[in-house]
């Protein structure tokens, strides 16, 4: 974290030279720790390894980010270049998790386009002969009813921090972090009525899961990050001119409804469509 947080200009240029920090070594050993238990349980079921490696991360985590919270309190630091400059980053990593769910929509619309490769049969459909889906008209049509609503909820957020009403700020934020937590109990009770089994299911629940599971998560990362941006909001750590930390949830937030559009007209309409067509 860079010293003379309350003084003045520390340089005579627009950028942010950070002082030597502990938290990337730190994370990168911590990283490793949890690469290292996950091989431990599960090859040797040996569980402590992990469970280190989780809290040592997360704790990197939560130190290293007050300390760019704490930086982003003075204009001297966060100038207006190095806003920028986080901005693009947002953009970059968004795009990264574009290309992340392209991989399994790929899976999906390759065994879905081309059913042959998975039994070798010519006459092969997809899903596969058996395999039952999920009506999209019920409980994953009302999981995208409450997606799109958080979306309106976090946009209602960001105009009334726009305008300095932060009344609406945190009455906007605190729906939308409801809703997000709300898509994922229906999402878990989605997966624990699934007429077809997480294991041995084949290639159709390998893709299924494999997508709207990691998407799941994003929301779960995502529903964390506005949380954060409640807390912070409550406490008035927000302007109507420097809120990028919640410009960045929203756009992240923004991204998992595409997302999920997406899954919700492929997964799930398109590919039931397809076995009531067969």
């Amino acid at each position: 974290m860079a010293s003379n947080v309350e003084g003045h200009a520390p340089y005579k240029h627009p950028y942010h030279l950070v002082d030597p920090s502990p938290w990337p070594l730190l994370s990168a050993f911590s990283g490793a720790t949890l690469l290292f238990g996950i091989v431990l349980f599960a090859h040797e079921n040996i569980h402590w390894v992990l469970g280190v490696g989780v809290l040592a991360l997360l704790a990197c985590m939560f130190f290293w980010w007050r300390d760019v919270l704490h930086e982003s309190r003075n204009s001297f630091y966060h100038t207006a270049v190095v806003r920028l400059g986080l901005r693009y980053g947002m953009i970059l990593f968004i795009t990264s998790e574009v290309m992340f769910f392209v991989a399994f929509f790929w899976a999906f619309f390759h065994f879905a386009l081309y059913p042959a490769h998975v039994s070798g049969a010519v006459n092969a459909i997809w899903p596969p002969a058996g395999t039952l889906t999920f009506d999209p008209f019920g409980l994953p049509f009302l999981n995208t009813m409450i997606l799109l609503l958080s979306g309106c909820t976090v946009t209602w957020a960001h105009h009334a921090l726009i305008q300095g009403d932060r009344k609406g700020l945190v009455r906007g934020l605190a729906l939308t972090v409801l809703l997000g937590m709300t898509f994922s109990a229906l999402q878990a009770w989605e997966y624990a009525e699934a007429p077809f089994a997480f294991h041995g299911g084949g290639i159709y629940s390998s893709t299924f899961f494999l997508a709207t599971g990691f998407h799941g998560f994003h929301v779960i990362v995502g529903t964390i990050f506005l949380a954060v941006c409640l807390f912070r909001a409550m406490r008035g750590g927000f302007t109507p001119e420097r809120h990028f930390g919640f410009e960045a949830a929203a756009w992240y937030w923004h991204f998992v409804d595409v997302v999920w559009l997406f899954l919700f007209v492929t997964i799930y309409w398109w590919g039931a469509g397809e076995i009531a067509h067969h």
